[in-house]
């Protein structure tokens, strides 16, 4: 029986015997009944006292010990504050058909008690027969603090490390209950996911998105728990993003590349269904790859995107009328200018026309038009479609590009043909994608998007009639063209490649080049942009290193094997051959 029931019996028994005497009790004003009955009430009140008392000691000592606590160094109290903590959730992060990208799992932490360690040398010496890479003279010196109640030794153990330290018997080690992140799919979209720090905080990626969102505010005040959260899906297609990397990996192996990068975009809704760039890391352990990996060159690399640049020169000629598709330039002599020589690689040494500008990739056809446009058109053109300002998007990660302090002529020359200005291949992507999607810019998402959603923050760049003429050349110079090698049979690939000098010490190396190759398809009725890119390669197809033999190939063996997992269905002829686009 509890004490706040023995005092409600009690009462009720003192009750009864006064009201017993009262209604049957002998004649009034009798001496012996009236003392029996103060006596009862004096030990009913003595017994109330008693508990009173008792009650008053048990509250004192709990105060007491709750001071104690209180008044106890944080590294005592974190020994009993830390488990909540340790347990709280992320949520899961899911791809578009709910493929797990991301999850919590339940691990466990080795700490010790100093004070409960009967011989530090010892305890040492048997935890590095489990865990030889243990910090010596680190662990020994938390030990050796005889007034410490708490020190972690190692976070996040494997079961089968506890299980063999558990054997080894050491007083005072013990574990602790945490969440540990893990990755399913390893280093699969690691630029795109990040990865956690020790105390599961996001540090990269969208889960460092995630925690900017409110996660990390909560966790900072305690109120976050073990309980499942809401998963967050992403536009990411986990099959489309496997062979994304599986191409990108590939690249820099086959092309004895330094680095490659590529992305798969939807041009209607900005959702990236797969995107990669290596080096990368594996987030599950993220500082084996801290020297070269952690680098996001999709989004936080910033590079001279060369020829690719001529798709939004010819754009922004087109567009402001003052060049019309059916004009033509004289192509047949170099251009000096500030004591340079613009020349061209396959020069044809003769008048071209706009598209054959385009096919024959002309630096000096290129720049006969950009003169025309003048050169705060340009910077405006630029700015409209992103490639100036910085790109804004979930991934922290993302680069601000360069540009000259002052454009001078020179200036706007050889960025008219992509040397001068450097953006991330990323927002190249996106500005590439507005130029065949009717003329819409439509910032990238790493989160589902309808096409609705897309069209109310959509702006619009250029007019429709220029996306026609764009689409135009793209497939032009995919049949014709330096854009070749990434068609795909029965899907009309078209697109623009981009070969640029790499900058060395200042100055332009001959030897070494930076390679993209953006592309649209299906060119008819383009759905998605791919945009890959291969870093000083070495040895591309054909023993080639420019562009059309490095970066379009990428692009053509993530369409071969990427479209019908996005459903696009390839054109075939009555004859079995692929259909080919008029216009």
């Amino acid at each position: 029986m509890s004490f706040l029931s023995r005092i409600m019996v009690l009462k009720s028994q003192a009750h009864f015997s006064s009201g017993v005497y009262n209604r049957f009790g002998g004649p009034s004003g009798s001496l012996p009944l009236e003392g029996s009955r103060k006596k009862k009430a004096g030990q009913a009140k003595s017994r109330v006292g008693l508990l009173i008392l008792g009650f008053t000691a048990l509250y004192g000592v709990i105060g007491g010990r709750l001071v104690e606590y209180g008044m106890k160094d944080p590294e005592v109290v974190s020994s009993i504050l830390p488990p909540d903590r340790l347990m709280a959730s992320r949520p899961d992060i899911l791809d578009r058909n709910g493929e797990v990208l991301a999850t919590d799992i339940r691990t466990v932490s080795l700490f010790a008690e100093p004070n409960k360690i009967v011989d530090a040398d010892e305890a040492i010496e048997k935890l590095s027969t489990i865990l030889p890479d243990l910090d010596v003279k680190g662990t020994y010196k938390k030990l050796s603090v005889k007034s410490s109640h708490f020190a972690w030794l190692r976070r996040q153990l494997t079961p089968k490390q506890q299980s063999q330290i558990l054997a080894l018997g050491i007083p005072g080690i013990g574990f602790r209950p945490e969440k540990r992140r893990f990755y399913p799919g390893g280093p699969t979209a690691s630029h795109i996911l990040g990865y956690v720090n020790i105390d599961n905080r996001g540090v990269a990626g969208m889960e460092k998105y995630i925690d900017d969102q409110g996660l990390a505010d909560l966790a900072s005040v305690g109120m976050t728990s073990d309980q499942p959260l809401e998963p967050v899906k992403l536009s990411i297609d986990l099959r489309v993003q496997n062979i994304v990397r599986d191409v990108v990996i590939n690249a820099v192996t086959n092309y004895e590349a330094k680095g490659a990068g590529a992305v798969v975009l939807n041009i209607h809704t900005g959702e990236v269904l797969g995107m990669a760039s290596a080096p990368d890391f594996d987030p599950n352990n993220p500082q084996e790859g801290a020297k070269e990996g952690w680098l996001n060159r999709m989004s936080n690399g910033t590079f001279e995107m060369g020829s690719t640049f001529k798709t939004f020169s010819t754009a922004m000629a087109l567009d402001s009328g003052k060049v019309s598709i059916n004009d033509s330039f004289d192509a047949s002599r170099p251009i000096r200018i500030g004591g340079f020589t613009i020349n061209d690689f396959h020069g044809k040494r003769r008048w071209l026309t706009v598209p054959e500008i385009f096919e024959y990739s002309s630096n000096i056809g290129t720049a006969k038009m950009i003169d025309i446009v003048g050169i705060e058109l340009q910077k405006e053109y630029l700015t409209r479609f992103g490639l100036l300002t910085k790109m804004q998007t979930e991934l922290p990660e993302v680069k601000m590009p360069s540009q000259p302090k002052v454009w001078k002529k020179i200036n706007s020359v050889t960025i008219s043909f992509g040397h001068g200005v450097s953006t991330t291949p990323l927002q190249t992507a996106v500005a590439g994608a507005a130029l065949v999607n009717g003329g819409k810019l439509i910032e990238p998402t790493f989160l589902p998007r309808t096409r609705e959603q897309a069209d109310e923050t959509a702006e619009v760049v250029v007019k429709k009639s220029t996306s026609d003429e764009i689409r135009y050349l793209f497939k032009l110079n995919g049949l014709k063209g330096s854009g070749r090698n990434a068609d795909v049979p029965g899907f009309n690939v078209g697109g623009k490649t981009g070969t640029a000098d790499k900058v060395v010490n200042g100055r332009y190396a001959n030897d070494l080049n930076f390679n993209a190759f953006i592309a649209a398809f299906p060119i008819d009725n383009p759905q998605y942009v791919v945009l890959t890119f291969c870093d000083e390669p070495h040895n591309g197809e054909k023993g080639q290193t420019i562009a059309s033999y490095t970066a379009a190939p990428m692009v053509r063996n993530i369409i071969r094997r990427a479209a019908p997992i996005l459903g696009i269905e390839p054109q075939f002829g009555e004859d079995g051959s692929a259909l080919l686009v008029s216009y």
